[in-house]
């Protein structure tokens, strides 16, 4: 009988953890050695011994498919953006529609400060107002007392940036530091800063202390993106480059109507950044927690991206978000893109420490700083969202997905080598996308070689 509890698997060594999984799994414990023998070959930048140090409980590694955008060009600057991901047909659609924005002009982008929110909660105050007061009182005082406890970062340049005090009613409040994490992520010195301020605002505040973390709804650390497109670039096969606009304004419009549809219109901006950021060796459950608390911040979900035609056309005033506005060159009738959405990213500490791929994801994106990472995730996330609308809008989404998926399926049929291709085109044109379809084509293949050879 398969049971998951084994007590003390985290203090067995290596190979004897193997031989409990194997046990437990009832394999031979041979077999297991080499499928997970074979992953660590391919480890993609972390061997197992190193892992075993990473996290608990580890048996292997796990690789995934590193791969590049291309054709990015953000602030005049070009750009390759590296992604970790599996899903077949994300890096060919985000290379694709970044081809599209680059005839605009590329991607403009502008990051706030890197500044992350650390919270203390307290509660059993009896008085919320003057417990405000009193720690407003003595905000300069906590502020330096905040920079003594993460001297590193103040010499880096970050630090201790300003304080808030929110009351929750009910005797509840809660004390937001604002910190500059500087090129870190900052959940370890956000947390640090809670946990050393605690006990002196519960004082101040006559109240208990609850919580002391940071939040993950980053919305100080914000990244806003723009790009125009002339429609001719949109123009598909049998659509128009007007009629292919005009369906990824709709498109738009309707995940600005509907939450179930902005869910998935938000999706498809992740397929984009969380690839980025898993490439870079940086948390991508914190950036999607973010994300999608910070869509639903007016108290109803919505779509983090959205699309209008430029307003010239109607010589209405065209809409600005942050400092982006208009290029000098758009022109009437284009198709604009707008996203603004936090971002927590680092370029130092964490995974970068450990892992040669996050090394490498940072060196392939030639970023300096995390706001400029944060940047360019957020551009790669609008091309991925331009790039599901536009399918969505001409041909639907499958077509294209489905004919990446194949090559996939082939390999999982037994295809090797150029017959990976051939195998793959051929079960995308008939439209059974399966394994017994593969496997049906690859022996019609074999057969046909061995015909040939005969």
């Amino acid at each position: 009988m398969v049971t998951s509890r084994i007590p003390g698997f985290y203090k067995l060594s290596l190979a004897d953890r193997r031989r409990a999984a194997a046990e437990v799994l009832g394999v031979p414990v041979r077999e297991l050695d080499a499928v997970l023998g074979a992953l660590d070959v391919r480890a993609g930048g972390l061997d197992t011994k190193t892992a075993d140090k990473t996290i608990e409980n580890v048996i292997g590694t796990y690789a995934m498919p590193f791969a590049l955008a291309l054709n990015l060009q953000m602030n005049g600057r070009d750009y390759l953006a590296p992604m970790v991901v599996e899903e077949p047909s994300v890096v060919a659609a985000a290379s694709n529609a970044a081809k599209m924005v680059r005839e605009g002009g590329g991607f403009a982008s502008e990051s706030d400060a890197p500044i992350m929110i650390s919270q203390i909660q307290l509660d059993g105050v009896a008085d919320a107002a003057r417990a405000t007061s009193a720690i407003l009182a003595r905000k300069d005082e906590l502020l330096r007392a905040a920079d003594r406890a993460v001297p590193n970062l103040v010499s880096r340049g970050g630090g201790a940036r300003d304080l808030e005090v929110r009351d929750l009613g009910d005797g509840w409040l809660v004390v937001h530091v604002l910190v500059d994490c500087r090129d870190a992520m900052g959940a370890n010195l956000v947390n640090t800063i809670a946990e050393s301020l605690a006990e002196r605002v519960a004082r101040l505040a006559g109240g208990r202390v609850g919580l002391r973390i940071l939040s993950n709804l980053s919305d100080r650390r914000c990244v806003r993106v723009r790009c125009a497109i002339p429609p001719h670039v949109l123009a598909t096969e049998g659509y128009s480059g007007e009629e292919v606009r005009d369906g990824i304004v709709r498109a738009s419009q309707f995940a600005s109507r509907d939450p179930y549809r902005a869910a998935t219109h938000n999706k498809g901006i992740m397929n984009g950044i969380d690839p980025v950021v898993i490439a870079t060796g940086n948390d991508w459950r914190a950036v999607e927690a973010g994300a999608h608390a910070f869509a639903a911040r007016g108290g109803r979900y919505a779509p983090l991206c959205t699309w209008h035609v430029s307003g010239h056309v109607s010589g209405d005033a065209e809409p600005t978000l942050g400092g982006l506005g208009p290029f000098a060159h758009e022109r009437a009738g284009w198709l604009v893109g707008l996203m603004e959405i936090p971002l927590q990213l680092g370029i130092v500490g964490g995974t970068l420490r450990v892992h040669d791929g996050a090394r490498l994801g940072l060196l392939a994106a030639g970023v300096d700083s995390a706001q400029e990472l944060s940047m360019l995730c957020a551009c790669v996330g609008v091309a991925s969202n331009l790039a599901a609308l536009r399918a969505l809008a001409t041909v639907g989404i499958q077509r294209g997905h489905m004919a990446l998926h194949a090559r996939s399926v082939a390999i999982a049929a037994g295809a090797k080598g150029e017959l990976v291709e051939r195998v793959a085109q051929a079960i995308a044109e008939s439209g059974h996308v399966t394994i017994e379809a593969a496997r049906a084509e690859l022996h019609r293949l074999d057969r046909g070689m061995v015909d040939a050879a005969e």
